[in-house]
């Protein structure tokens, strides 16, 4: 699963710019990733009326929003992104925001934690169709050495999705309910899918990065299911990228699941507070975060392919000690004021993974690649780390039961240091793959 050659790209290809329909497209795309991320995060967002009103403990909490979402929106994003590479990738994209979005309606009418398991459940399944194809298409509207700026305004989408959810869904739930807030984002949700069905037009796959003969290549049938799954986890650097992002989702996913509720529970911070000031932290330091890490990696792969383990190595070590303070703080304004910078840095990871991914791998392999690299990092991000947190709160609060939240916060430090240095190693491995390939 090699990345096609350089000397195989399009003359000009990398020079090429995309016209008004390739940002047209991408602001779609993104608007779409923007609810996908807002009905993703509601529960957080809503969790202290939600408990208040169903009853739901912390692990519960973590397990819905966790490990019972993860384990459909990982698995099923397999199956999805082999469909999607050999069928069309925009129809696949609406029909799966259409689903999670109904799911979402029906997460505001639950009326018992396991109504609300299930319906939780059923969004990972609508959203396991919603990124990888996402992914796919844009790199066949933009160029190589614009795909880093491009996927890093992609991935705008989760921080704004998070930030309008916090000061949607909370000022919704002050002023009528949290029920009104998931049933609202799923209609305009569905009204999106249409939308993306009339507008988006399916790109020619690998049209923009190869030579005549690889576009033919890219035009046959992608490879069987099984060889482009061996292919990817056979590859040191894409199997090194995955389980690297994977450790650093542990922590931000863990993060967003419970910082709301922490503000709130032991920080002092009110509902409509949370719907202004923490919606300004979580917009503009993870926004901050993706678009710089987008355009700092188009820039410095230029010179080393190392860069895409570097760079999300630096953001996280320089995220860790502003994490703590955070954790620390007393008070939500200074709390908050800690949170900023490494709400950004945590992020440095994101934009760099997916860009060495939908480069390293053949046009019709970019959907189901991109859904493996997803797989192993949601499934131990998304998957344990609001889980973890949970159970850690509920375990401390025999011992701390006016701060449970803070001493798990605390636990989650250990990992920052494990997620460096694996990124670390993956720098090691990309160098040593880099001088066998130069080596005759």
């Amino acid at each position: 699963m090699a990345a096609l050659p350089a000397s195989q790209a399009m003359p000009g290809a990398q020079h090429a710019r995309p016209g008004a329909r390739a940002w047209i497209v991408l602001a779609i795309l993104c608007l779409v990733y923007v609810l996908n991320f807002l009905d993703r995060q509601l529960l957080s967002i809503l969790a202290k009326p939600i408990q208040d009103e169903l009853g739901v403990t912390d692990s519960q909490l973590g397990l819905i929003g966790g490990l019972y979402f993860a384990m459909f929106y990982c698995i099923l994003a397999i199956p999805v992104g082999w469909l999607a590479d050999r069928t069309n990738r925009v129809r696949v994209l609406a029909f799966s925001c259409a689903l999670w979005s109904a799911a979402t309606a029906a997460c505001g009418m639950a009326s018992s934690y396991p109504q609300l398991a299930l319906a939780r459940m059923t969004v990972g399944v609508g959203e396991a169709g919603g990124v990888p194809p996402s992914y796919a298409i844009i790199s066949d509207y933009f160029p190589p050495g614009m795909r880093g700026t491009a996927l890093s305004l992609f991935n705008l989408g989760p921080p704004i999705g998070q930030a309008l959810g916090v000061a949607f869904g909370a000022s919704i739930a002050a002023a009528y309910s949290w029920r009104l807030a998931f049933i609202w984002v799923g209609v305009v949700g569905v009204v999106t899918a249409l939308v993306v069905w009339q507008v988006v037009r399916e790109p020619r796959k690998g049209g923009l990065d190869a030579a005549p003969g690889a576009v033919a290549a890219a035009a046959e049938p992608a490879p069987p299911f099984w060889r482009t799954c061996r292919e990817y986890f056979a590859n040191p650097v894409l199997r090194g990228m995955a389980l690297a992002c994977g450790a650093t989702q542990f922590i931000t996913y863990a993060v967003l699941n419970f910082t709301v509720l922490f503000l709130m529970r032991e920080k002092g911070m009110a509902l409509e507070q949370v719907a202004v000031w923490y919606a300004l932290v979580i917009g503009t330091g993870i926004c901050a975060g993706m678009f710089a890490s987008g355009r700092l990696i188009d820039r410095l792969s230029r010179r080393s392919k190392t860069a895409y383990a570097y760079l999300p190595a630096a953001g996280l070590a320089l995220a860790m000690p502003l994490f703590a303070l955070f954790v620390w703080a007393d008070r939500w304004p200074l709390a908050l004021a800690f949170l900023l910078l490494p709400t950004g840095l945590n992020y440095f990871y994101l934009s760099p993974a997916v860009t060495l991914v939908q480069e390293e791998v053949r046009p019709n392999q970019r959907v189901l690649s991109g859904a493996l690299l997803l797989l192993v990092m949601n499934l131990i991000g998304l998957g344990l780390g609001p889980a973890y947190l949970g159970m850690a709160s509920d375990f401390f609060r025999a011992s701390h039961p006016d701060n449970s939240l803070q001493m798990a916060f605390y636990t989650l430090i250990p990992f920052y240091l494990l997620a460096v240095g694996m990124f670390l190693r993956l720098a090691r491995t990309i160098r040593l793959q880099a001088s066998q390939e130069t080596t005759p």
